[in-house]
């Protein structure tokens, strides 16, 4: 019974993770955001998260990137440069 509920609950924090993605969060936005929210420890977040990095290396090296491009192309509209 254990190991089932061990599951269950992992499974509730990988969907809760694939939710922060949809949002474009960080893996430190969203281990802040389970953390306050669904009252989730940030080490089993950073633990679920690295393992899902593993898992998906490619999709998680193109997320930074859209992130990262995403950061870049805020902080132009901030600044009132248009490109």
């Amino acid at each position: 019974m254990g190991d089932d509920s061990s599951a269950s609950y992992i499974h509730m924090v990988h969907h809760l993770i694939e939710e922060c993605i949809i949002f474009n969060m960080s893996k430190e936005e969203c281990m802040e955001a389970l953390s306050k929210h669904a009252n989730i420890k940030p080490v089993i977040t950073s633990t679920v998260w690295k393992e899902l990095e593993k898992e998906n290396k490619e999709f998680f090296e193109a997320y930074e990137k859209r992130r990262e491009e995403k950061a870049v192309q805020e902080g132009d509209k901030s600044t009132g440069s248009k490109t």
